[in-house]
């Protein structure tokens, strides 16, 4: 036998050793391991050896389900493009049409709508009171109002904006603010002054948009 092959076979020995104490070393690891695990069991048992269980319990536990996310941040761009895109320059009385009350509605709409809303076929799901607030602030919280209105598929809401009493000159600023932006909102498909018993000239009732083009009255 040749040297080269003797030291080859000496490699290999001493490789096959390496692995054979490697093991042994893994094997007595994992009996030490066990022994502390039945010790810790033992110790365990002992301790709970005079507990009594508990007796079964006849109780459904429901699974309560986490609300949905809400888009904070979509909800304050669409705020702002509402605030950006709604004009308070329009000729609302070129829009408006007045007769024993004011009221407003979209070309399309059908005529018959209006005396429904005014006789209060469609039931207020929500309301916003505007009254007391800057224009600013008013008109972030009536836009903050529709799209949260919008989410819920809402389509009868009342927006009190007061009568002006308040106001500089006694004018009513901003009920005048309030039709100017309504009529620039796609969703909102007609409004009308409400009735004396929901606020009458301080407020209006507005029917907006929905999967239909008109819900059907309560």
């Amino acid at each position: 036998m040749r040297l080269d092959d003797l030291a080859r076979l000496r490699d290999a020995l001493r490789a096959q050793h390496r692995e054979h104490r490697a093991r042994v070393r893994l094997r007595r690891v994992q009996e030490e391991r066990n022994r502390h695990e039945h010790h810790a069991a033992e110790i365990f048992r002992d301790a709970v050896r005079d507990v009594i269980p508990l007796p079964p319990s006849d109780r459904a536990l429901h699974k309560v389900p986490k609300p949905a996310p809400r888009p904070l941040q979509r909800e304050r761009d669409e705020t702002l493009a509402l605030r950006s895109s709604l004009s308070d320059e329009i000729d609302i009385e070129a829009l408006l049409n007045t007769d024993e009350t004011l009221w407003w509605k979209r070309p399309a709409i059908d005529p018959q709508v209006l005396p429904r809303l005014r006789r209060g076929h469609w039931s207020v799901q929500a309301h916003v009171d505007l009254h007391g607030l800057r224009v600013e602030e008013a008109r972030e919280a009536l836009g903050t109002f529709l799209a949260d209105a919008r989410r819920r598929e809402i389509r009868c809401v009342r927006i009190v904006h007061g009568k002006g009493l308040g106001s500089l000159n006694r004018e009513p600023v901003l009920k005048r603010m309030v039709l100017r932006w309504l009529v620039q909102r796609a969703d909102v498909l007609a409004f009308c002054q409400a009735r004396p018993n929901d606020g009458g000239a301080g407020a209006l009732v507005v029917l907006l948009a929905g999967p239909a083009k008109v819900p059907p009255p309560d």
